[in-house]
This record gives C-alpha cells, structure tokens and sequence, in this order.
C-alpha cells in the first residue's frame, strides 16, 4: 500500500472512530438548582434555600453521582468540632425509571461555630440503571448526623431536576418511560462499558478499511503481472 494510500485509511478510520465516540457519550442538561429545605432539628423547626447541583460520570456499568451545596442549609447552637457532623442525602431518579440514589459524604472537615450556617460536603455514590433511556435527578432528603442528633431536612417547594441524563443500563436493558417499560428495539445488547464498545467499532472499522486497501493492492499487482 502506498504512503498515500495508508494516509487516507488512517484518516477514515480516525473519522469513523470520532463518530463513533459523539455517538456514544450520554446526553446530559444539567442545571443549578435552587432547593429549600425545611429541616426538623432538635431545637425547632428551620428552612434555608439552598443551590444544589448534581453531576453524573459514566463509571464502570453505573454512573457516580456527585451532589454539591452551595449554601448552608442548617446550623446549631453550640460549636461543633471537626468531625463532629455528618451528612446524606437522597437523589430521586425519575423518567425511565424512578428510584432513590443514596449518597453520602465525609465529616466537616474544621470545627463549625456555633449559630453559623452547616457547609455540606460533596456528597456521592453510585447509580447503576436497571433500564435504558432519559432520566432526571433531583435533590431529595438531606439527613444531617452530629453529636447524637439527628436533623431531617426536605425539599419543600418540589425543586426541579438538577440534572438529565441518557442512560444505559448493563446488558441494555429495556428501553424505559415513565410508567412504562420498552423493547431496545435494534440496538444491540451492550455487554461492557461504553469503552468497550467504542474499540470494538473502531477496530472493526480499521478491519475492514484495510481489507479493502488489500483488495485494491491485489487486483493492481494482478493486472502489473499480466501486462
């Protein structure tokens, strides 16, 4: 195969592979969402609003969820030391299937003084879809632990998704809406991460680029060798 030749299957192979990956990143819409909480502590009732984002990251055969506040949300009448609190939530998944992703985060780092606004941590965890399809993420109940209380905050004024995302569920998955359950139609099964099926395409592309260039090189040293 000549130089210009292999230049040219490299470039389409490249550009197949290209298509390849757009078509396979998940479509997401994300947003920073204002929540207002009203939270049950133990000295009365509170409420505070708070901007929530939500971030999705395609891991392994589920996706990581990270759920940050912007502001605090409660506070507490007596300083609270460095680790002396601890924070979870829910995320509540609606659209093509509707479940509830706990997720958690790790002890304030430094001591909170006291009558001052809580600062939440990053809270994370995992989501694996059970079925394929558009879904939305939404703050749920903030849970906050410190020195053997309890405070229980939710979202009183039905805040809207703070993120959407096209999920793919391991195996494929059946195809879901709300409400309702659907056959993947034509697509095939995916059997492993995204990756995965991104190399495989790539490869088989490359596969049959080159077949064709060995085809072409053939039939000219064919018609070299009868002149």
């Amino acid at each position: 195969m000549s130089d210009r030749k292999r230049s040219t299957a490299l470039a389409l192979a490249s550009a197949l592979a290209g298509a390849a990956v757009l078509l396979a990143a998940p479509a997401a819409h994300a947003a920073v969402v204002d929540v207002q909480y009203d939270c049950k502590t133990p000295i009365g009732d509170k409420s505070a609003v708070s901007p929530i984002e939500i971030k999705g990251v395609k891991e392994g055969s589920g996706y990581k969820l990270t759920m940050s506040f912007q502001k605090g949300v409660s506070s507490s009448p007596i300083e609270l030391g460095k680790g002396a609190m601890t924070p979870s939530a829910v995320i509540v998944v609606g659209g093509a299937e509707k479940v509830s992703v706990p997720v958690s985060g790790p002890p304030n780092p430094e001591a909170v003084p006291a009558n001052t606004p809580i600062k939440i941590s990053d809270l994370s965890g995992t989501y694996t879809p059970k079925k394929s399809g558009k879904v939305t993420l939404t703050a749920g109940v903030l849970t906050i632990k410190a020195m053997g209380t309890t405070t229980t905050c939710t979202p009183g004024n039905s805040p809207k998704p703070s993120l959407e995302l096209d999920v793919t569920a391991p195996g494929g998955g059946a195809t879901g809406s709300t409400g309702s359950t659907g056959s993947t139609g034509d697509s095939l099964p995916q059997t492993g991460p995204e990756d995965s099926a991104i190399a495989l395409g790539t490869l088989g592309a490359t596969v049959i680029l080159s077949g064709a260039a060995g085809v072409l090189w053939l039939t000219r040293r064919g018609q070299r060798a009868r002149s």
